[in-house]
C-alpha cells in the first residue's frame, strides 16, 4: 500500500506537471492538505519537506510554500555530469516501421553526444501521460514524439504546454496535435491515400474498398485521399466499400468488414486499399483460408513500404514511407531547437511534409474493359 505522504507528493507533483500549479504560485496550506487527505500534520510536513528538497517547492518564512520555477533547468543538472538527454516516444517500438525511424534518429543523436531514452505509449493516453510526467520530472533536453490517438482531442495537452513553459522543445512525427501547431515531420497522407486509389482506378478497378484506422489522423487523411481520388477521376463511390476501425478492434473489424463485402456477389470489390502493410498481411491470412488469391481475385495496395511488403509471399504495392530519413530529420531539428533555445514558435518553419510515392509490385493487377482480370 502506498504511504500516505507519498500520495500527497504524487498529487502535488501531478498538478505541477499538468500546469495546474504555476511557478511561484502558493500551494494549499498544511491545514488544507490535512483536511484534503485526512492525514496528520506530520504526514503533510514529510511530503512537503521532500518536495522542497527535490526542488519542486520552496518556502518563504511567514508566507507559505510555493511552486518552484523550474524553467531554468540548468540548476537541476549536475555540474560534474552535465545531462544531454533526448526522449523518443512512439506509439509502438519493436514492430513494423518504428525500429527504422528510431534508428534514423538515434544514430544522429548519439553522434551529437546525446543519450537517448526510448518510450512507447501503445497508443494509449494514460501511458502518454505517464511518460510526459516522467520527462517533465527528469532532465531531458528535448523530445521526439509520435502523438497518441492523434485524430481525437488529447487530454494531455496541458503537459505539452508545460513542456513549452519549461522551455523543453519537442517535435512530432507521423502526425501532430493541430491545437499545438508543433514542429512536425510527417507524410502527406491525403496524397498517399489518393495515390493508392488512383493507381487502382488507372488499372481499371471501379469497385475499390478501403480499410483505414481512424483514431489516428493518418488514417483519416488517407480516407480523405481515397474519396478525393474517386471524385477527381469521376468514379462513383459506394459508401459500403468504406471500412473503418480503431486500435482496440484492429484484429477483428477489418476482417469482418472485408468478409461482408466479399459475400456480396453483386458489387463485390475487385481491389482494396489498406491503412498499412501490416493490415494487408493479416487480410492475406484470411484470404488464404478462403481460397482466394492476390492479385488474381483481389488487388491490394498497402502503405509504408515496410519490410513486410518485400518479404510477403506476394510482394506488395505500397506507398513509400521515409522512415530512417524522417527519424534523422527529426533528430536534426530537435538538436537545432535545443541549441537555439528560443522557444517552439520561432522554429515552426522547419517542419516537413514528405511527398509520397508508390512502389509498384505484384499485389495489383490490371482489369480489362469487361472487368475480367488479365495479366
Amino acid at each position: 500500500m502506498e504511504a500516505k505522504y507519498k500520495k500527497i507528493k504524487r498529487s502535488i507533483k501531478s498538478k505541477i506537471l499538468e500546469g495546474l500549479i504555476m511557478p511561484h504560485e502558493k500551494i494549499s496550506s498544511e491545514s488544507e492538505l490535512m483536511r484534503q487527505f485526512n492525514v496528520s500534520r506530520h504526514t503533510v510536513r514529510l511530503a512537503l519537506g521532500e518536495l522542497v528538497s527535490e526542488g519542486w517547492l520552496y518556502r518563504e518564512q511567514g508566507a507559505g510554500t510555493f511552486c518552484t520555477d523550474r524553467t531554468n533547468r540548468d540548476q537541476y543538472q549536475s555540474q560534474e555530469n552535465p545531462t544531454k538527454n533526448i526522449a523518443i516516444v512512439t506509439t509502438y517500438i519493436s514492430e513494423y516501421i518504428f525500429p527504422s525511424i528510431i534508428r534514423g534518429a538515434e544514430a544522429h543523436l548519439s553522434k551529437e553526444g546525446y543519450h537517448v531514452s526510448i518510450f512507447n505509449t501503445n497508443n494509449k493516453y494514460d501511458q502518454e501521460k505517464q511518460i510526459l510526467s516522467k520527462i517533465l520530472a527528469g532532465n531531458y533536453d528535448g523530445i521526439i514524439i509520435e502523438p497518441t490517438n492523434s485524430a481525437s482531442s488529447n487530454p494531455n495537452l496541458r503537459y505539452y504546454l508545460n513542456l513549452e513553459r519549461e522551455n523543453i522543445p519537442y517535435v512530432m512525427i507521423n502526425a501532430s496535435y493541430e491545437e499545438l501547431e508543433p514542429v512536425s515531420f510527417m507524410m502527406d497522407d491525403v496524397k498517399g491515400g489518393y495515390l493508392q486509389t488512383k493507381h487502382l482506378i488507372e488499372l481499371g478497378h471501379q469497385h475499390i474498398a478501403c480499410i483505414y484506422k481512424t483514431d489516428d489522423a493518418q488514417g483519416q487523411k488517407r480516407l480523405k485521399g481515397y474519396i478525393k481520388a474517386h471524385r477527381d477521376l469521376d468514379i462513383l463511390l459506394n459508401p459500403k466499400n468504406i471500412i473503418t476501425y480503431q486500435t482496440e478492434n484492429e484484429l477483428s473489424t477489418p476482417i469482418a468488414g472485408l468478409k461482408k463485402l466479399l459475400n456480396n456477389k453483386l458489387d463485390r470489390p475487385t481491389a482494396v486499399v489498406c491503412y498499412n502493410d501490416q493490415l494487408v498481411l493479416r487480410l492475406m491470412d484470411y484470404l488464404r483460408e478462403e481460397g482466394l488469391k492476390i492479385p488474381e481475385d483481389l488487388s491490394f495496395v498497402g502503405y509504408d513500404d515496410s519490410l513486410l511488403s518485400a518479404i510477403s509471399e506476394v510482394k506488395l504495392t505500397s506507398v513509400i514511407h521515409p522512415k530512417s530519413r524522417l527519424g534523422l530529420d527529426a533528430a536534426k531539428a530537435i538538436i537545432s531547437m535545443i541549441k537555439k533555445n528560443d522557444g517552439i514558435r520561432s522554429n515552426r518553419g522547419i517542419s516537413k511534409l514528405y511527398e509520397p510515392e508508390l512502389q509498384i509490385r505484384q499485389s495489383t493487377i490490371r482489369l480489362n474493359k469487361n472487368l475480367a482480370k488479365v495479366e
